[in-house]
């Protein structure tokens, strides 16, 4: 787990994959994959079908599934912030780093976060005490994690460079989601800027949609990078459909297997190293601050017009925080409650 935290990609997937590797190899670790990611996958899809089939002005619940993303990140913001800054030091990498993601959006900013983080982590946590767990052995040689890394460096290099050169839609969207999941830390609701970015910026998805499917996203087990496979059916243009949501699923969790794969065997001798440790604890304090920035924009400033929707957004991290609902429950209540709001033109 502390590995998976300190990898980029989606840290949960990332994990379910390493244990798959450690009990079963390679093989182990793909169909771990496939098992926690594939049913919100085709549920996602599903989605996608259904809100492009019936439109989204024939669809008045959509409003609030956009409202309830506010509630379901502003949870995760607390939960995340309770575990990751527990202490003064910690919490100020997290309001700086926020800070900095708002100044910077985009890439450039969050991997100027993280490296900040890492290095403030260095300066500010050597002191903390934490129990030592040794990592599990994994059977998966050096060479073959030499590999996996050279071939994500090789990637993250040359598919812009295809794209230069071979101006297809495919491509365009396989480097997309590839880059989205190769530089967001985290994972999960961190990765809402990048997808934004990377789909909603060029018109690939429409803000509404894009809005619309993360809170879908919210109502449905599994991992949050699963978003991806909704992207993918309701992008305009090729490839779309099942094609496009298998493309940018394989595009999404393709840097997380070649991490994973690449940096377990190498663990064992990395993870005592109490700087890299330090640095792992001022990282985790740096996505507390990413996610907190992302819960401003582009949360809030896209889903919150009036103060019907602030109020139906509360009344849902109400109910997430206090009476503790299951997220798929309040999803549904949040959907009926902004299908009320427009009917009531509010």
């Amino acid at each position: 787990m502390a590995l998976c935290q300190l990898l980029p990609g989606p840290a949960s997937s990332e994990l379910g994959i390493a244990i798959g590797m450690t009990r079963a190899g390679l093989l182990g670790g793909v169909l771990a994959w496939a098992g926690f990611t594939l049913p919100s996958a085709v549920a996602m899809v599903a989605f996608a079908y259904a809100s492009t089939r019936l439109g989204t002005a024939d669809l008045r619940w959509l409003r609030g599934l956009q409202i309830v993303a506010v509630a379901v990140v502003a949870q995760a913001v607390w939960t995340m912030a309770h575990t990751l800054t527990p202490d003064r030091r910690r919490l100020g990498i997290a309001f700086a780093s926020a800070i900095v993601a708002l100044l910077l959006p985009g890439t450039p900013g969050q991997v100027a976060v993280i490296v900040g983080g890492g290095l403030a982590g260095t300066l500010l946590s050597r002191d903390v005490v934490e129990p030592d767990v040794r990592p599990a052995a994994v059977p998966v040689g050096r060479r073959t994690a030499a590999a996996a890394l050279a071939a994500l460096g090789l990637l993250l290099l040359l598919l812009p460079l295809a794209r230069r050169a071979v101006a297809t839609p495919a491509l365009d969207a396989f480097d997309a989601f590839f880059r989205s999941g190769a530089l967001v830390f985290g994972g999960g609701h961190v990765v809402l800027p990048l997808l934004r970015a990377a789909v909603v910026a060029p018109g690939w998805v429409s803000e509404p949609r894009f809005l619309t499917g993360y809170g879908a996203a919210q109502a449905v087990p599994g991992p949050l990078f699963t978003f991806a496979a909704y992207l993918g059916a309701v992008e305009h243009g090729p490839p779309g459909g099942v094609g496009g949501a298998a493309l940018a699923l394989v595009a999404i969790f393709l840097p997380a297997f070649l991490l994973v794969i690449g940096a377990l065997p190498f663990w064992r001798m990395l993870h005592a190293a109490p700087p890299l440790r330090a640095a792992l604890r001022g990282v985790n304090a740096a996505v507390v601050g990413l996610l907190l920035a992302a819960l401003y924009d582009p949360v809030f400033t896209g889903a919150i017009h009036s103060p019907a929707d602030l109020g139906l957004a509360l009344v849902a991290l109400g109910l997430l925080t206090i009476v503790r609902m299951p997220p798929w429950a309040v999803v549904a209540i949040t959907a009926a409650g902004g299908a009320g709001l427009v009917a009531l033109g509010r």
